[in-house]
């Protein structure tokens, strides 16, 4: 990796203890060499700390057990290990990736006996090329748009929820869910603008959407949580947004 990609890593690292209480919110596209280089935590760029991360890679291993797939990753900068977590009958339902083709991660990191691990939210294969070109710039993009949010008076990371780096993480989401139709892009705004440590209750879920059935309002749920958009937290009915 050259010198200015390593210049590049060097600047995501927060001073010591800097914004360590904060509770990291949306998405950053990164290289994997960032990843493995950031401190124990959610990952940090100049004062803004982020819940989950994005990498394109090139899948070189795959590792099945009985309870979890390990995908072994890499691109120009290292390699990590992603691991992909099996529910009884989720076999089948793992992602459809091939070894030596590309991906696009979406996890949060990990240690394990010392070394960084992604923990996959969801995983997706990249059908066109241009989307590894396009993660480059991705990654770029949010390395100085991070910089310019902190030069602009945000370096304490207190609005972490607002300014041109949640605008960014934000559109990022809504790209992922494009698929989604309308009730469920509604109900997926309403999990995802929840900002509370457990999530967003089924009950408030009823009485946002009263016009939603609440067997229609489960449907939506658990497709939410099978395509991997959102996840159950402290029980089966509080939700959080993976994106």
């Amino acid at each position: 990796m050259n010198d200015s990609f390593g210049d590049f890593n060097a600047t995501q690292t927060a001073p010591a203890g800097a914004a360590s209480n904060q509770k990291g919110e949306g998405i950053v596209p990164l290289v994997i060499k960032q990843i493995v280089d950031a401190p124990e935590g959610n990952i940090e760029m100049f004062g803004m700390q982020y819940a989950m991360v994005c990498v394109a890679a090139i899948v070189r291993n795959i590792e099945t057990s009985s309870t979890k797939i390990t995908y072994t990753l890499e691109d120009h900068s290292g390699r990590i290990d992603a691991h992909y977590w099996l529910e009884e009958g989720d076999a089948l339902k793992a992602p459809e990736v091939m070894v030596n083709n590309y991906v696009k991660v979406y996890g949060t990191t990990r240690s394990q006996a010392g070394q960084k691990t992604l923990m996959v939210f969801k995983l997706l294969p990249v059908l066109d090329p241009n989307e590894v070109c396009t993660h480059l710039l991705e990654v770029l993009n949010a390395r100085y748009r991070a910089e310019d949010y902190q030069n602009k008076g945000g370096s304490d990371g207190a609005a972490a929820g607002s300014g041109s780096i949640a605008n960014f993480t934000a559109s990022q989401s809504t790209a992922i869910v494009s698929g989604l139709d309308p009730k469920q892009q509604a109900v997926f705004q309403a999990i995802k603008s929840n900002v509370s440590e457990e999530g967003i209750s089924r009950k408030e879920l009823k009485a946002k959407f009263s016009h939603i059935s609440d067997s229609e309002l489960t449907n939506i749920l658990d497709f939410m949580i099978s395509e991997g958009h959102i996840y159950s937290s402290i029980d089966a009915d509080h939700f959080i947004c993976t994106m």
